[in-house]
Order: C-alpha cells, then sequence, then structure tokens
C-alpha cells in the first residue's frame, strides 16, 4: 500500500526547502501544450519561428507562424505572425501576441494586433473584434480555432462588426478606396491623420 500522507509531506519539505524542480503546470498549460503537440505526443520545436503546419494540432495555412519570444519555458505568452496570400491584405505581414490565462481553455486568449493596420475588425490600439474572443468562446475551440479566425479577417474583413468604423465605411461604401487606404496604410503611408509602419 502507497502511503499518500508520506509523499505528500516529502513533496512539502522539497518544496520548503527549494529542492523540489518540477513546476507544476496548470490546467491552461496542460490544456495549451496539448493544443500545440503532435498528436503522437512528440515535443514541440520551440525555435523561434516553427512553421503552423509542423506542429500537428495546429493545422494551419503555411502563411502562418508561431514565435515563442520569452523561450520554451513560457508557453503562456506567443507571437503569431499572419502573411495573407489573398484578398486587400496580400502581401502585408501581421504579428498578433497570445497571452494564454492559467483557466484556458475556460477562458479564451487575450489577443492583440502588434502591427498598426487600417482594418475595420482591429483598432489603432491592436484590440481585435472576433466574436471566438468574446461572447462565442466554448472550452472546445483552441488556438487553432483562432488563428484561422484571425487569418479570415485579412481574406474577408467584416464591415458589419466593427472597432475601427472609419474603415468599415470605407469598405461598406467604397471597396475600391478601403483596398486603395489598405495599400497605402501598408506601404508606410497616412490615411487620413493616421501614419502607419510599413509592413509589406
Amino acid at each position: 500500500m502507497i502511503r499518500l500522507f508520506k509523499v505528500k509531506e516529502k513533496q512539502r519539505a522539497e518544496h520548503a526547502n527549494g529542492t523540489a524542480h518540477i513546476k507544476k503546470q496548470s490546467a491552461g498549460e496542460l490544456r495549451l501544450h496539448k493544443d500545440l503537440t503532435t498528436r503522437d505526443s512528440l515535443s514541440l520545436s520551440l525555435s523561434l519561428c516553427v512553421n503552423l503546419v509542423d506542429i500537428g494540432e495546429l493545422n494551419l495555412p503555411k502563411t502562418c507562424s508561431i514565435s515563442f519570444p520569452n523561450g520554451k519555458d513560457d508557453l503562456m505568452n506567443f507571437e503569431v505572425t499572419i502573411r495573407p496570400d489573398e484578398g486587400y491584405y496580400l502581401g502585408g505581414t501581421f504579428t498578433f501576441s497570445f497571452q494564454v490565462p492559467p483557466v484556458y481553455p475556460h477562458e479564451p486568449p487575450k489577443v492583440k494586433c502588434k502591427t498598426k493596420v487600417y482594418h475595420p475588425n482591429i483598432d489603432l490600439e491592436g484590440n481585435v473584434c472576433l466574436n471566438i474572443l468574446r461572447e462565442d468562446w466554448k472550452p472546445v475551440l483552441n488556438i487553432n480555432t483562432i488563428i484561422y479566425g484571425l487569418y479570415h479577417l485579412f481574406t474577408q474583413p467584416n464591415y458589419e462588426d466593427p472597432l475601427n468604423h472609419d474603415a468599415a465605411a470605407v469598405l461598406r461604401d467604397n471597396p475600391k478606396m478601403f483596398e486603395s487606404n489598405v495599400r497605402r496604410a501598408m506601404a508606410g503611408g497616412y490615411v487620413g491623420q493616421t501614419l502607419f509602419p510599413r509592413c509589406m
């Protein structure tokens, strides 16, 4: 018979003495690790830029990549770069930061666009209007779903649920002018009074 109380006491003593080396993972970290690793439990390669098609569960377009700027010890904070291969944003490079809460998947990650972009669904502070990051989030969804949603925002921006109301109005009323504004912004120019950094 295993003496569970003795095992617990030993673990507490090791922790108090600083000899315990095993970091306890939160449920969110365990789920995120599952989202990021392959189906046959191979470890995730944590190079600075990992192609998402090579990560098993993250079966995404070749136009997306993931990086871990804080290294392999911080899986809960990472960046995703999207390079749309069609639509208004063709040729642009857009980076998003992901902060995954310890209670993931019961709460969605906090996602911000680090690239200043002229977009109806992304405001100038980088906030993203994507329903699955808010009211439509469910624990069965995962990082893969979010990245596909972000990619979809670039291939089919939605003027009906805007964060940038000016960009949404232009897209709705004058798609040709919207396309011109997007090109100008991505090239590093002004749209109205706002200067956008080059992202092509």
